[in-house]
């Protein structure tokens, strides 16, 4: 596979996004005061992308997947850090597949 232009210029430019949109947020927020409901929604966030991301991992893939996504789910219920319900997810996965595939 090589790299050509096109597709350096759409990595890159998505990396770009990316970072505008992580910085952009402290700078967007500083004279905002969050609390109450706004922290409450705000809290419940990131289990909400995450189970965005891995449904249609559960809805289409096989029992190893389904139960991956289970355990990951508590996780994310259990308001564990992000990175540390990702990781969950990743090790119970391969675990998963090596047990059951």
């Amino acid at each position: 596979m090589s790299l050509n232009f096109i597709v350096f210029l759409a990595i890159f430019g998505m990396a770009l996004a990316t970072y505008a949109t992580r910085v952009s947020g402290p700078y967007l927020m500083r004279g905002v005061t969050v609390k109450g409901r706004l922290k409450t929604a705000l809290d419940a966030l990131p289990p909400a992308i995450l189970m965005a991301v891995i449904a249609p991992t559960i809805l289409t893939t096989g029992v190893a997947e389904t139960i991956a996504a289970a355990i990951t789910a508590t996780a994310a219920l259990m308001r564990l850090p992000f990175v540390v319900t990702i990781l969950i997810g990743v090790v119970s996965i391969v675990l998963l597949r090596m047990v059951l595939n």
